[in-house]
């Protein structure tokens, strides 16, 4: 194997044109012959003992070459790629220039870790946003604590709006079941607007043991076949409760807590509220600082880096609706989307998150940032502690670079926040009045993977 040349393209890519001698080529014929000799028929021998020369003469000298240059070629490029010291990202696209018993050449273009310059990291502004839990925020959060526990009573009356009403279900289009409007022992919120308009209101006044049909329109805009479609639901009410929720007191305290008191629970869910906001400003601060950092640098970034990516966060999403009972044939066909229409809205966040890698990896080269054996066992115990597990079977679900990787990026990301101003964010008429607890955005400075979309939050029943 020989490299005749080596081109930088536009986009970080590289083309490689290399040769394969004749010597080499011959070697990888002969291996050609020998796996597929058994498959050839030849007149007066036995499957699999007719010679090389008289397949040749027989069916051509380059009844072989296919064969051989699929088991060459592989070996060949990963040579000409370390000959010329190349950190490629992908596949590479690969033509063949000329093939014969004098050898073979090929062409492979690839696309290539790019350089990277990086902008401002050091001494960033972004705003930071203050913490504050007010006397409302906790009471709140006890009742929700309160909600959590409270329990279903059955009644004995005709359901009304605000009951949990427990029915079976099966919706008809056109006198014939619809595939998705079946249900049994489903609990309905009446006013929840977990189902289609109309649906639930027309549940109201049912009595344990009724059965009723319900004519449901289905909005023009809904997001399946069913659109605009008037259906026919048979329901059967199984039972009818109300949500029993208990007082805020002492017992309440002791029931759910630690806690003799409700004073003590109330001043542990203000401590933990604080927590949790403090974690979230701090989570947002470091999201915006990186986010900056990762749109000053320059850097010809191939599109096969992005595409990648973007292929990731794809396979990402749908594990995480496996996990929710879907595939991502069944999300399309909810959503009325098409799987090149999810990969293309996860190219955006995945040209960031490269961009954002990119930049991780550079500070950490510019700030000759290392980890120690020491630190990465430490890591392990810390993690192991965390979900109460020996470090020596942590370590069978984790691998040792997945760690080190995890602390350099801590640890460049750690050089930019702390080195970082915060600035006091501009007061909105939002921002002023204080917001109710919500989940922290992605950790995206952490390299999680994000999911292009968000599951359906309603009509997870199609009733």
């Amino acid at each position: 194997m020989s490299v005749k040349s080596c081109d930088k393209l536009e986009k970080s890519m590289v083309e490689l044109t290399v040769e394969v001698s004749a010597e080499d080529f011959d070697a990888a014929i002969e291996k050609a012959y020998r796996k597929q000799r058994g498959q050839i028929r030849m007149p007066g021998f036995r499957p699999g003992k007719a010679p090389r020369k008289m397949i040749e003469r027989a069916y051509g000298e380059g009844v072989f070459y296919e064969e051989a240059v699929n088991i060459i070629l592989p070996d060949a490029y990963g040579d000409a790629v370390k000959e010329q010291e190349l950190d490629v990202v992908g596949y590479p696209k690969v033509e063949l220039l000329n093939v014969g018993k004098e050898g073979f050449s090929f062409k492979a273009t690839v696309a290539v870790y790019p350089e990277v310059t990086l902008g401002q990291y050091k001494g960033v502004e972004a705003p930071k946003s203050e913490v504050h839990v007010t006397d409302e925020d906790v009471e709140n959060q006890l009742k929700a604590m309160a909600d959590r526990n409270s329990r279903l009573v059955d009644q004995d009356r005709e359901s009304q709006m605000g009951d949990i009403v427990n029915i079976d279900f099966k919706g008809y289009l056109n006198g014939a079941p619809f595939e998705g409007g079946e249900g049994t022992n489903y609990d309905l919120s009446l006013g929840s607007g977990q189902f289609v308009p109309g649906f639930e209101e027309q549940v109201a006044g049912m009595k344990a043991g009724d059965e009723r049909d319900i004519d449901i329109t289905f909005p023009e805009d809904y997001h399946a076949e069913l659109a605009g479609k008037a259906v026919v639901f048979h329901v059967k009410a199984n039972a009818v409760k109300v949500k029993e929720i208990p007082e805020l007191d002492d017992d309440f305290a002791m029931d759910v807590s630690e806690f003799d008191t409700l004073d003590e629970l109330r001043e542990d869910v203000r401590k933990k509220l604080t927590g949790q906001r403090e974690e979230a400003v701090k989570q947002e601060f470091e999201n915006v600082l990186m986010d900056k950092v990762a749109d000053e640098i320059q850097a010809d970034i191939p599109d096969d880096m992005i595409e990648n990516r973007a292929h990731s966060f794809v396979e990402g999403f749908a594990r995480q609706l496996m996990g929710q009972g879907m595939t991502v044939e069944q999300y399309l066909q909810m959503t009325g989307s098409t799987e090149d229409a999810l990969l293309e809205q996860a190219m955006e966040p995945a040209k960031q998150q490269v961009r954002l890698d990119l930049a991780v990896a550079a500070i950490i080269k510019a700030e000759n940032i290392e980890v120690s054996d020491e630190e990465i066992a430490a890591e392990f115990q810390r993690q192991a502690d965390e979900v109460k597990m020996d470090v020596e079977t942590l370590k069978k679900y984790m691998e040792e670079p997945v760690v080190r990787e995890q602390l350099l990026r801590n640890k460049a990301i750690a050089v930019v926040v702390d080195s970082a101003v915060a600035l006091k964010p501009e007061l909105t008429e939002e921002s002023e009045a204080p917001a109710e607890e919500a989940p922290a955005k992605p950790k995206r400075t952490r390299k999680k993977k994000e999911a292009p979309a968000e599951t359906p939050a309603e009509e997870q029943q199609e009733g």
